[in-house]
């Protein structure tokens, strides 16, 4: 295959593929922005505070959701870890620029409260499109037999 995919082997698409892993990465971020987000907002955190905290939940939470499958097919922590960083970086790094950028462009996004419309509508819009930004950049990784192409052959089916 000179590392090019071409079918995964339950012979889905590659932009099957790469949704599936975009959705994977998206959840990941998601959760870790959203708390992110919520206790920076919650205690007053300063913009970039609570910026930085949400960035490094979400990736925590990104590769976390990589690892736990890779570690109960039995591979070690360094294996997974690996793996994990190979598989999610550019994704979850396109993620959150878009995610963050989107955020600190809304009027008033980052100061809104977390009862307010604006906070929630905002945050829901900045990861929707941070997920259309990262889906080419998984379709690539995975088209070249990177990112979560190195992946899916440690599940378990």
């Amino acid at each position: 295959m000179n590392g090019q995919y071409h079918d995964h082997p339950g012979g889905a698409s590659l932009n099957r593929v790469a949704a599936s892993a975009t959705l994977h990465c998206l959840t990941g971020c998601a959760i870790g922005e959203t708390l992110g987000m919520v206790i920076g907002v919650a205690l007053g955190f300063g913009t970039g505070l609570t910026i930085a905290l949400a960035v490094a939940l979400a990736f925590g939470f990104g590769y976390a959701f990589t690892l736990a499958p890779l570690l109960r097919a039995g591979l070690g922590w360094p294996a997974a870890l690996k793996l994990a960083l190979a598989a999610d970086t550019a994704s979850i790094t396109v993620m959150e620029i878009v995610d963050n950028t989107i955020m600190l462009f809304i009027p008033g996004a980052m100061d809104a409260g977390l009862t307010e419309f604006l906070f929630w509508g905002a945050l829901a819009l900045s990861l929707a499109v941070a997920a259309l930004a990262a889906f080419p950049v998984n379709r690539w990784l995975i088209g070249h037999g990177r990112g979560h192409a190195v992946v899916h052959a440690h599940h378990r089916h």
